[in-house]
């Protein structure tokens, strides 16, 4: 079995300890989760349908009920903290679907994202175009009337608009193309390497693991396994119950 203990980072920007959470009462999706994420780093989040993946982000925005455990972002404790109290502290979130403004402009869609900072927003329009180009030219274009792969440039650079420390990305690649999946990987990379570390949820479970610097597998709320993301990608026991199931779910 793979094992992060050796590898988790020194500076953790979002740690939670045995998390347990739910949405009805007396029931836990999550039941006893650990995870970390240092700082700058790339952390993926894997496992059946079902085992808690984009419950544990919604715990980390303060959108389902915390029954236990901890949570903690830059060391300060955030159980229950509202999601746009996040985002002034430096969390960005990306959620799976319903993620653009369709009827506002590329453009307003990103002035959304600097709403609580507006004097900053020439400077990080530039930020987020040098990172998407392509959104230079849809600009005016409504974001509604995008591809699936350019509405998810626009979501990712709204919510990189206040330039957070920690993106949270659910599900990234979900709805996409192998082509544009690919694309998304890629884009998610590059976001990371400007020092913002990300914790993305992701069902692509192969390509996942490939581009994350670690990853944990859930399984029933619990952490099944963990470890750096090639390794769990090559970890016999992760191939043996998890990958295949993952990739025939995902059409992967």
């Amino acid at each position: 079995m793979a094992n992060a203990a050796a590898d988790a980072p020194d500076q953790a920007v979002l740690e939670v300890q045995h998390l347990e959470a739910g949405y009805v009462p007396g029931v836990n999706i999550l039941n006893g989760c650990d995870l970390v994420v240092g700082a700058g780093e790339f952390v993926g989040i894997i496992g059946p349908n079902g085992a808690g993946k984009s419950t544990l982000l919604k715990a980390v925005l303060g959108q389902c009920q915390v029954r236990d455990g901890t949570i903690e972002y830059e060391g300060r404790n955030i159980v229950g903290t509202a999601a746009y109290k996040l985002v002034k502290l430096g969390v960005g979130y990306v959620p799976q679907s319903d993620n653009v403004f369709p009827t506002l402009t590329v453009g307003e869609n990103l002035e959304m994202g600097c709403y609580l900072r507006p004097k900053t927003f020439r400077k990080r329009f530039a930020a987020v175009t040098e990172l998407f180009p392509r959104l230079r030219d849809r600009t005016d274009t409504k974001a509604g009337s995008l591809s699936g792969g350019e509405r998810q440039m626009v979501a990712m650079s709204r919510a990189l608009m206040l330039e957070p420390t920690l993106l949270l990305l659910d599900e990234p690649s979900a709805g996409l193309a192998p082509q544009l999946q690919d694309e998304v990987f890629i884009q998610c990379k590059q976001i990371n390497r400007t020092g913002v570390a990300i914790l993305m949820v992701e069902q692509n479970a192969r390509r996942c693991l490939q581009v994350c610097d670690r990853g944990y597998v859930l399984d029933q709320g619990k952490n099944a396994y963990t470890g750096r993301g090639r390794e769990l990608l090559h970890d016999s026991n992760v191939i043996e119950l998890y990958l295949g199931t993952l990739a025939r779910a995902s059409g992967g």
